[in-house]
């Protein structure tokens, strides 16, 4: 395996978890004004305390390689439904730059779920809590 494959995993796992754990805790901090922007968007509320735990439980795992394709694919569900409910259906209703601007989000959001799909596919690679040792041939 070459430098560059071997630090390519932890590098992208960082990368991908960085935004789900940022995104949790300021969920946390700003609890009151996310549970009324949820409802206004039409999402219970009541959900935000499961929204915060996928997100910080799920980037911590991701991030150091422990149960990572469980957390990539719960990631990955989380980024397609998300992307729907708060980028695509309110695209729906708008006109020009706006509803361009709701549809890239969808898109980083669909392009986010490709990449957790990948560790779930690959596993998450070197540097990871999670890595099997290599088998030991038997003599």
């Amino acid at each position: 395996m070459t430098n560059l494959t071997a630090y390519a995993a932890p590098l992208g796992r960082v990368l991908l978890s960085f935004m789900f754990i940022l995104s949790g805790l300021q969920k946390i901090t700003g609890y009151a004004g996310t549970q009324g922007y949820m409802e206004m968007m039409g999402v219970p509320g009541a959900l935000l305390p499961i929204v915060i735990l996928v997100e910080v439980v799920g980037g911590i795992a991701l991030l150091i390689g422990w149960q990572a394709q469980i957390a990539a694919f719960l990631l990955a569900g989380f980024s397609v439904v998300s992307g729907f409910l708060f980028h695509f259906l309110p695209s729906l209703g708008m006109e020009g730059m706006a509803a361009q601007g709701e549809m890239i989000g969808f898109m980083k959001n669909l392009t986010i779920a490709g990449g957790m799909l990948m560790v779930v596919a690959f596993g998450p690679g070197t540097l990871s809590v999670g890595k099997k040792p290599a088998a030991v041939p038997a003599e």
